[in-house]
């Protein structure tokens, strides 16, 4: 963009304008977009929050599993399917037998306790799951840190 100016002995000057970009309006868009993504990460990682126990031996899981996680309130839920959903305890076998495409004899289900639920909450859980006729039941812990 260029404009002239008329001097007064009859000349002309002509003059460029300098074209800059207002970096200012930029970072502040950048910033609150940073913003916005710190407040909602947390909330996006949803789960049942469990201190699971600590032991030597772990397994690395990649297969497809129905998870019964057992929180420190003693609230029993299920997860099948990639869906987690608080249950009754009554309703667990039931739900166990209607989930899965195998026979309830091949089936695993991991059973998930926080490490300050009582042995009695955690051992009704695991009598309805063998009500439900699974036998084959793991239980989820974390390697030690060191």
């Amino acid at each position: 963009m260029a404009y002239s100016a008329q001097l007064g002995n009859g000349r002309r000057r002509t003059q460029i304008a300098l074209a800059e970009i207002n970096i200012t309006p930029l970072v502040d868009v950048v910033l609150v977009l940073l913003l916005i993504f710190m407040l909602t990460a947390p909330v996006l990682q949803s789960g049942i929050d469990v201190a699971i126990p600590q032991t030597r031996s772990t397994n690395t899981l990649t297969e497809e599993r129905m998870v019964v996680t057992i929180d420190k309130d003693q609230n029993v839920s299920l997860q099948a399917n990639g869906n987690d959903k608080l249950i009754n305890l009554a309703d667990l076998p039931t739900l166990l037998a209607a989930t899965g495409k195998q026979p309830e004899a091949k089936r695993t289900v991991y059973v998930r306790a926080d490490q300050r639920v009582q042995f009695g909450a955690f051992a009704s859980v695991m009598e309805e799951i063998k009500s439900a006729g699974i036998t084959n039941i793991s239980i989820v812990t974390k390697p030690i840190e060191k």
